[in-house]
Protein backbone atom coordinates (compact mmCIF):
# COMPACT_ATOMS: atom_id res chain seq x y z
CA UNK A 1 0.00 0.00 0.00
CA UNK A 2 1.19 4.09 -0.88
CA UNK A 3 2.11 5.86 2.06
CA UNK A 4 0.02 9.11 2.71
CA UNK A 5 1.72 12.24 1.35
CA UNK A 6 1.22 15.40 2.98
CA UNK A 7 2.59 18.21 0.51
CA UNK A 8 3.08 22.27 1.21
CA UNK A 9 3.87 25.20 -0.60
CA UNK A 10 4.01 28.08 1.78
CA UNK A 11 4.07 31.59 1.15
CA UNK A 12 4.47 34.64 4.17
CA UNK A 13 0.68 34.93 3.38
CA UNK A 14 -0.72 31.74 2.63
CA UNK A 15 -0.05 27.82 2.03
CA UNK A 16 -1.43 25.88 0.10
CA UNK A 17 -1.44 21.88 1.34
CA UNK A 18 -1.95 18.63 -0.30
CA UNK A 19 -3.01 15.40 1.31
CA UNK A 20 -2.76 12.22 -1.17
CA UNK A 21 -4.52 9.06 0.88
CA UNK A 22 -2.73 5.85 0.48
CA UNK A 23 -5.95 5.13 -2.45
CA UNK A 24 -4.53 8.07 -4.44
CA UNK A 25 -7.51 10.42 -3.46
CA UNK A 26 -6.56 14.27 -3.04
CA UNK A 27 -7.63 16.65 -0.76
CA UNK A 28 -6.96 20.40 -1.28
CA UNK A 29 -6.64 22.26 2.34
CA UNK A 30 -5.00 26.27 2.80
CA UNK A 31 -4.06 27.57 5.79
CA UNK A 32 -2.26 30.62 6.68
CA UNK A 33 1.24 31.30 5.64
CA UNK A 34 4.29 29.71 7.34
CA UNK A 35 7.45 31.72 7.12
CA UNK A 36 10.06 30.62 9.80
CA UNK A 37 12.46 33.18 9.64
CA UNK A 38 9.82 35.57 10.30
CA UNK A 39 7.46 32.79 12.61
CA UNK A 40 8.14 31.78 16.02
CA UNK A 41 7.84 28.01 16.75
CA UNK A 42 4.56 27.88 19.04
CA UNK A 43 3.15 30.21 15.87
CA UNK A 44 3.61 27.65 13.31
CA UNK A 45 2.34 25.16 15.58
CA UNK A 46 -0.55 27.14 16.55
CA UNK A 47 -1.38 27.42 12.29
CA UNK A 48 -0.39 24.09 12.26
CA UNK A 49 -2.94 22.86 15.09
CA UNK A 50 -6.00 24.85 14.30
CA UNK A 51 -5.97 25.88 10.73
CA UNK A 52 -4.66 22.09 9.02
CA UNK A 53 -5.67 19.35 11.48
CA UNK A 54 -8.93 19.90 12.00
CA UNK A 55 -9.95 19.74 8.29
CA UNK A 56 -8.00 16.53 7.85
CA UNK A 57 -9.62 13.59 6.30
CA UNK A 58 -10.38 11.40 9.49
CA UNK A 59 -8.96 9.42 11.21
CA UNK A 60 -5.40 10.38 9.61
CA UNK A 61 -2.21 8.90 9.58
CA UNK A 62 0.75 11.02 7.98
CA UNK A 63 3.49 9.23 7.07
CA UNK A 64 5.42 11.85 4.49
CA UNK A 65 5.62 15.38 4.89
CA UNK A 66 7.15 17.50 2.40
CA UNK A 67 6.96 21.36 3.08
CA UNK A 68 8.24 24.24 0.80
CA UNK A 69 7.74 27.23 2.08
CA UNK A 70 9.70 31.32 2.25
CA UNK A 71 12.22 31.56 4.97
CA UNK A 72 12.83 27.80 4.93
CA UNK A 73 16.90 27.73 5.37
CA UNK A 74 18.76 26.33 8.26
CA UNK A 75 18.54 27.46 10.99
CA UNK A 76 15.23 28.38 10.91
CA UNK A 77 13.38 25.45 9.17
CA UNK A 78 13.88 23.33 12.17
CA UNK A 79 11.29 25.10 13.93
CA UNK A 80 8.84 23.70 11.44
CA UNK A 81 10.38 20.38 10.77
CA UNK A 82 9.80 20.18 15.15
CA UNK A 83 5.83 21.55 15.08
CA UNK A 84 4.97 19.17 11.91
CA UNK A 85 7.18 16.20 14.29
CA UNK A 86 5.34 17.11 17.25
CA UNK A 87 1.68 17.13 15.17
CA UNK A 88 2.10 13.49 13.39
CA UNK A 89 4.86 11.75 15.65
CA UNK A 90 6.32 9.19 13.33
CA UNK A 91 6.18 11.09 10.00
CA UNK A 92 9.41 11.23 7.99
CA UNK A 93 9.57 15.20 7.36
CA UNK A 94 11.38 17.34 4.47
CA UNK A 95 11.86 20.90 4.72
CA UNK A 96 12.80 22.73 2.06
CA UNK A 97 12.94 26.25 0.05
CA UNK A 98 10.03 27.30 -2.39
CA UNK A 99 12.40 27.49 -4.83
CA UNK A 100 13.54 24.27 -4.55
CA UNK A 101 10.11 23.12 -4.70
CA UNK A 102 9.46 25.45 -7.78
CA UNK A 103 12.82 23.33 -9.00
CA UNK A 104 11.08 19.70 -8.54
CA UNK A 105 7.44 20.90 -9.69
CA UNK A 106 8.71 22.66 -12.77
CA UNK A 107 11.53 20.29 -13.61
CA UNK A 108 11.12 17.04 -11.92
CA UNK A 109 14.54 15.12 -12.41
CA UNK A 110 15.51 17.05 -15.09
CA UNK A 111 18.09 19.84 -15.30
CA UNK A 112 16.48 22.94 -15.93
CA UNK A 113 16.10 26.73 -14.88
CA UNK A 114 13.11 27.45 -12.32
CA UNK A 115 11.93 30.75 -11.05
CA UNK A 116 9.17 32.18 -8.87
CA UNK A 117 7.25 35.13 -10.03
CA UNK A 118 4.61 36.06 -7.51
CA UNK A 119 4.64 38.83 -4.29
CA UNK A 120 8.73 38.15 -4.90
CA UNK A 121 10.77 37.06 -7.39
CA UNK A 122 13.71 34.30 -7.27
CA UNK A 123 15.53 31.69 -9.55
CA UNK A 124 17.89 28.99 -9.91
CA UNK A 125 19.68 26.89 -12.20
CA UNK A 126 18.90 23.12 -11.02
CA UNK A 127 20.81 20.32 -11.91
CA UNK A 128 17.84 17.78 -11.56
CA UNK A 129 18.49 17.21 -8.12
CA UNK A 130 19.70 20.56 -6.42
CA UNK A 131 19.88 24.28 -6.94
CA UNK A 132 23.33 24.52 -8.62
CA UNK A 133 23.44 28.53 -9.02
CA UNK A 134 21.22 30.98 -7.52
CA UNK A 135 20.99 34.71 -8.17
CA UNK A 136 20.21 36.46 -5.17
CA UNK A 137 16.71 37.95 -5.08
CA UNK A 138 17.73 40.68 -2.59
CA UNK A 139 13.99 41.41 -2.00
CA UNK A 140 11.63 44.13 -2.72
CA UNK A 141 13.95 47.01 -1.77
CA UNK A 142 17.26 46.02 -3.35
CA UNK A 143 15.78 43.82 -6.01
CA UNK A 144 12.46 41.32 -6.70
CA UNK A 145 12.93 42.53 -10.56
CA UNK A 146 9.70 41.09 -12.10
CA UNK A 147 7.29 40.43 -9.09
CA UNK A 148 4.46 42.01 -8.43
CA UNK A 149 5.81 44.51 -5.69
CA UNK A 150 8.83 45.35 -7.85
CA UNK A 151 5.61 46.19 -10.57
CA UNK A 152 3.94 48.25 -8.01
CA UNK A 153 6.95 50.06 -7.42
CA UNK A 154 7.09 51.11 -11.41
CA UNK A 155 3.42 51.56 -11.69
CA UNK A 156 3.35 54.38 -8.53
CA UNK A 157 6.73 55.55 -9.81
CA UNK A 158 5.55 56.37 -13.24
CA UNK A 159 1.98 58.16 -12.09
CA UNK A 160 3.83 60.00 -9.78
CA UNK A 161 6.70 60.90 -12.18
CA UNK A 162 4.54 61.57 -15.08
CA UNK A 163 5.78 58.73 -17.74
CA UNK A 164 2.86 57.18 -17.27
CA UNK A 165 -0.89 59.01 -18.68
CA UNK A 166 -2.36 61.51 -16.82
CA UNK A 167 -5.55 59.82 -17.17
CA UNK A 168 -4.07 56.55 -15.70
CA UNK A 169 -3.23 58.60 -12.75
CA UNK A 170 -6.65 59.77 -12.20
CA UNK A 171 -7.87 56.76 -12.51
CA UNK A 172 -5.84 55.29 -10.06
CA UNK A 173 -6.61 58.36 -7.88
CA UNK A 174 -10.57 57.46 -8.14
CA UNK A 175 -10.20 54.06 -7.68
CA UNK A 176 -8.07 53.45 -4.15
CA UNK A 177 -8.56 56.99 -2.66
CA UNK A 178 -4.98 57.22 -1.91
CA UNK A 179 -2.69 60.85 -2.08
CA UNK A 180 0.46 60.56 -2.48
CA UNK A 181 1.06 60.92 1.33
CA UNK A 182 -0.75 58.06 1.74
CA UNK A 183 1.44 55.86 -0.36
CA UNK A 184 4.35 57.54 1.24
CA UNK A 185 3.10 56.02 4.41
CA UNK A 186 1.99 53.03 3.34
CA UNK A 187 5.67 52.25 1.71
CA UNK A 188 7.90 53.83 4.04
CA UNK A 189 5.71 53.33 7.89
CA UNK A 190 3.46 50.59 7.74
CA UNK A 191 4.88 46.72 8.08
CA UNK A 192 4.25 44.56 4.66
CA UNK A 193 4.99 47.40 2.03
CA UNK A 194 5.79 44.63 -0.46
CA UNK A 195 2.46 43.09 0.00
CA UNK A 196 0.68 46.56 0.11
CA UNK A 197 2.84 47.07 -3.67
CA UNK A 198 1.65 44.12 -4.85
CA UNK A 199 -1.79 44.42 -4.01
CA UNK A 200 -1.49 47.22 -6.80
CA UNK A 201 -0.92 44.45 -9.43
CA UNK A 202 -4.83 44.66 -10.18
CA UNK A 203 -5.38 47.88 -11.51
CA UNK A 204 -1.85 47.34 -13.77
CA UNK A 205 -3.72 43.97 -15.32
CA UNK A 206 -7.24 45.75 -16.21
CA UNK A 207 -4.78 48.59 -17.98
CA UNK A 208 -1.83 45.99 -19.49
CA UNK A 209 -3.64 46.96 -23.15
CA UNK A 210 -2.38 50.93 -22.60
CA UNK A 211 0.88 51.01 -24.00
CA UNK A 212 2.44 52.59 -21.74
CA UNK A 213 1.74 50.13 -19.16
CA UNK A 214 2.17 47.19 -21.90
CA UNK A 215 6.03 49.22 -21.79
CA UNK A 216 6.65 49.17 -18.12
CA UNK A 217 5.48 45.21 -18.03
CA UNK A 218 7.95 43.87 -20.31
CA UNK A 219 10.65 46.57 -19.25
CA UNK A 220 9.99 44.67 -15.65
CA UNK A 221 10.59 41.15 -17.49
CA UNK A 222 13.50 42.39 -19.29
CA UNK A 223 14.74 43.74 -15.85
CA UNK A 224 14.67 40.22 -14.07
CA UNK A 225 15.90 38.23 -17.14
CA UNK A 226 19.07 40.30 -17.48
CA UNK A 227 19.94 40.44 -13.83
CA UNK A 228 18.54 37.20 -12.55
CA UNK A 229 18.64 34.73 -15.82
CA UNK A 230 21.61 35.87 -17.98
CA UNK A 231 24.12 34.93 -15.34
CA UNK A 232 23.11 30.89 -15.30
CA UNK A 233 24.93 30.95 -18.87
CA UNK A 234 22.35 28.56 -20.62
CA UNK A 235 20.53 30.92 -23.00
CA UNK A 236 19.54 27.26 -24.50
CA UNK A 237 17.16 26.17 -21.31
CA UNK A 238 13.71 27.20 -20.91
CA UNK A 239 13.04 29.44 -18.47
CA UNK A 240 10.30 27.71 -16.32
CA UNK A 241 8.06 29.59 -14.14
CA UNK A 242 5.80 29.84 -11.12
CA UNK A 243 3.72 31.85 -9.32
CA UNK A 244 0.55 33.94 -10.31
CA UNK A 245 2.90 37.29 -11.88
CA UNK A 246 4.03 34.59 -14.59
CA UNK A 247 0.71 33.19 -15.00
CA UNK A 248 -1.31 36.40 -15.05
CA UNK A 249 1.31 38.29 -17.81
CA UNK A 250 2.68 35.12 -19.52
CA UNK A 251 2.19 36.97 -22.70
CA UNK A 252 4.38 40.06 -21.45
CA UNK A 253 6.85 37.79 -20.32
CA UNK A 254 7.16 35.74 -23.32
CA UNK A 255 8.13 38.73 -25.26
CA UNK A 256 10.34 39.94 -22.86
CA UNK A 257 12.26 36.55 -23.23
CA UNK A 258 11.91 36.88 -27.18
CA UNK A 259 13.56 40.03 -26.49
CA UNK A 260 16.41 38.99 -24.85
CA UNK A 261 17.13 35.91 -27.32
CA UNK A 262 15.46 33.36 -24.29
CA UNK A 263 12.43 31.39 -24.45
CA UNK A 264 9.77 30.45 -21.74
CA UNK A 265 9.07 26.75 -20.81
CA UNK A 266 6.35 25.78 -18.12
CA UNK A 267 4.41 28.30 -16.39
CA UNK A 268 2.32 27.12 -13.58
CA UNK A 269 0.06 29.48 -11.35
CA UNK A 270 0.14 27.30 -8.27
CA UNK A 271 3.48 24.54 -7.95
CA UNK A 272 1.67 21.66 -5.23
CA UNK A 273 0.24 19.21 -7.45
CA UNK A 274 3.25 19.35 -9.10
CA UNK A 275 5.35 18.64 -6.43
CA UNK A 276 3.36 15.87 -5.18
CA UNK A 277 3.69 14.36 -8.68
CA UNK A 278 7.10 14.79 -8.19
CA UNK A 279 6.50 12.59 -4.75
CA UNK A 280 4.13 10.87 -5.67
CA UNK A 281 6.37 8.51 -8.20
CA UNK A 282 8.61 7.42 -4.98
CA UNK A 283 5.98 6.21 -2.77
Amino acid sequence: MKKTLLIADSGSTKTDWLFIGNDGRQTELHTSGINPARDARDIIYNVLYHELLPFLPQPVKIEDVHFYGAGCIEPFSQAVREAIEELFPGCAVEVESDLLGAARALCGNEPGIACILGTGSNSCLYDGKNIAMHTPPLGFILGDEGSGSFLGKALLNGLFKGTLPAQLKEDFCKRFSLTLPDIIERTYRQPAANAFLASLVPFIAEHRAEPAVHAMLTDAFCLFLERNIAGYGHKEMPVNCVGGIAFQFKEELTEAAAKRCMKIGKILRRPATSIAQFHAKSR
